[in-house]
């Protein structure tokens, strides 16, 4: 197999490093995370300046149409920077997915400005009744598109200026059909967002919905699962990117810091752990290859399930690990150990858990996202 970049997949990959070089350490992370929003608006702005927004959307949107490799390259990037930017929930899941299914002129309006970074989106669908990622969607929307309803869990939406919402026009809470996509302006009469931290401190809204009207968009879970493939791709590559920084910084410490008059590095059983999550850091990286090689085929879905189940198991216990390696200040906020722990928790566990991804890629009680 030839893992060879692209140009273009060079290019992303020198700007997602640049980026993180010349705006991320452990104090600006901390900064940007207690912004209102959770991020850093100016640093949003820049992404966009610097074409990272727009190449993750396809080329007739007017972005760079990356495929799996490039997409996997420029999240691994950034993961390794500990990025807060929210460019997965926001322009790789609910940016592609209103570019597929929104209708003119609403996608004349607003598409330009979410693939410049001027304005931001996120995807609203999980609901307090749903697990693990199913298609139990209660929000219900009558003949005209008012809809009513809560959606707990969205996350990247402090400061959105709108919603991809999914919500029911007919059956029950957890049928397969009768699930339709609508849009709906964070300004729209109604609509009440109620924002929350995540565990990594990213912010996550609750949306109650009490007769808002929505615009009608194409598609409904089918869509969103297509969408969720790439997104839980970036995931994936994100979190591997973190491990691998979490264990190079785990493994200088361990090579400086001294017990017992003797560096931990050379207590074996150190070794041995360590040695153990290099190995589990490297299968990630084959999975991560296999899906990217199997991009365009029909097996590109279940190579990101098994990608996924495989990562959000051994990146937690990494993050536990190296946490424990650094003792009682592993936990703290001046130390990345913390942070990355914290995020890698999230991203094992949203949209699912290991376990759910597993079984879907075993075929068991698979559902639509």
């Amino acid at each position: 197999m030839n893992f060879d970049l692209s140009e273009d997949e060079e290019m992303v990959k020198a700007l997602a490093e640049r980026f993180v070089v010349d705006h991320y350490d452990i104090e600006s992370r901390r900064r940007f995370l207690a912004e209102p929003q959770g991020f850093s608006a100016a640093n949003w702005a820049l992404l966009g300046d610097l074409g990272l927004i727009a190449a993750l959307f396809d080329a007739e949107a007017g972005g760079l149409d990356l495929d799996a490799t490039g997409i996997a390259t420029l999240f691994e990037a950034l993961g390794r920077g500990l990025v807060v930017e929210p460019l997965i929930e926001n322009a790789l899941l609910a940016g592609r997915l209103f570019a597929a299914t929104a209708p003119e002129p609403l996608r004349g309006d607003w598409l330009p400005d979410l693939v410049s970074g001027r304005r931001r989106i996120a995807l609203a669908h999980g609901e307090a009744g749903g697990r693990d990622a199913s298609g139990w969607v209660e929000t219900r929307a009558d003949a005209a598109g008012a809809l009513s309803g809560e959606k707990a869990y969205v996350p990247a939406a402090g400061g959105a200026d709108g919603f991809v919402v999914s919500a029911r026009f007919s059956g029950a809470p957890g049928d397969a059909e009768g699930v339709g996509l609508f849009f709906v302006a964070a300004d729209a009469p109604g609509l009440t967002i109620r924002p929350w931290r995540m565990a990594d401190g990213s912010v996550a809204a609750s949306l109650r919905f009490d007769g808002v009207a929505g615009l009608r968009l194409d598609g409904g879970l089918a869509e969103i699962a297509a969408a969720e493939e790439l997104a839980s791709l970036a995931r994936a590559a994100e979190a591997l990117g973190i491990m691998e920084s979490l264990l190079a910084e785990t493994l200088e410490y361990l090579r400086t810091r001294e017990q017992f008059g003797a560096r931990l590095a050379s207590f074996q059983a150190l070794q041995h752990r360590m040695v153990a999550h290099y190995a589990a850091t490297e299968q990630a990286r084959g999975l991560l290859n296999l899906a990217m090689v199997s991009w365009g085929q029909p097996t590109f879905a279940s190579a990101v399930l098994g990608l996924r189940a495989f990562v959000s198991e051994v990146s937690v216990a990494l993050g536990h690990d190296m946490i424990q390696f650094h003792g009682g200040m592993g936990v703290t906020d001046e130390l990345s150990i913390g942070h990355g722990h914290k995020r890698l928790l999230v991203l094992s566990r949203w949209p699912d858990g290991p376990d759910a991804a597993l079984d879907r890629f075993a075929g068991v009680g698979a559902g639509s996202l």
